[in-house]
């Protein structure tokens, strides 16, 4: 067993996102001095399966942070947008770069030209999400998910979750080679060595994260 980082938020809201009153004064200077919003990056960089459970609102910065993570489980009354727009402004911590990944450039375009919500089936619909559950079963599930993933070599998930972000990041045909390459990794793991004795033996795998 490993861990898996599960981001909970409430009924209220998933994440606040950046503080409008915090922003409202900033200059092009400073956010580019400071280099404004680029830490949210540490997040996605985490090597770790980190699952979103939202049960509540996730916009502007929300939604963003939602979107960093590997997974998303949402209680039926979760609310998705980037309403940016709505004050003289664009996502900046990877709204419309990330959306259009995930539910192509025509829902993207119309998620963040209007401003406009969408709800937990819906974002489901587009990809966004990768399920819904009743808001009381929201948490429950996501432990269940995260006990699941954490049956697995440690070592073997965090090859698994990089050769699946770099389908984002490259070409398919560079994609298949590295996940090519990755796969062959696996034969030099312990891990690998222990999964496969252990399925041919009948029995459940005692993974040492090597």
């Amino acid at each position: 067993m490993f861990s898996v980082l599960v981001s909970p938020g409430n009924e209220k809201a998933f994440a606040a996102g950046a503080d409008i009153k915090e922003m409202q004064n900033n200059t092009f200077s400073d956010n580019t001095k400071a280099g404004f919003l680029r830490e949210w990056e540490d997040v996605s960089n985490c090597g770790k399966p980190i699952i979103a459970a939202v049960n509540g609102f996730a916009l502007g910065g929300g939604c963003e942070l939602a979107m960093l993570c590997d997974i998303i489980y949402a209680g039926e009354k979760a609310k998705f947008g980037q309403p940016e727009i709505n004050i003289g402004t664009i996502p900046g911590a990877g709204g419309t770069q990330r959306l259009p990944r995930y539910v192509g450039k025509s829902k993207a375009m119309e998620i963040v030209l209007t401003g406009n919500f969408i709800d937990a089936h819906e974002a489901e619909k587009m990809g966004l999400v990768s399920r819904v559950f009743p808001v009381e079963k929201l948490l429950e599930e996501t432990i269940k998910l995260a006990e699941r993933i954490g049956t697995h070599s440690p070592l073997v998930v965090k090859m698994a979750k990089k050769a699946v972000n770099q389908a984002y990041e490259t070409t398919l045909r560079s994609g298949l080679e590295f996940e090519k390459q990755v796969f062959y990794g696996t034969f030099a793991t312990e891990d690998r060595k222990e999964g496969m004795t252990a399925f041919i033996e009948k029995r459940p795998p005692n993974f040492k994260n090597n």
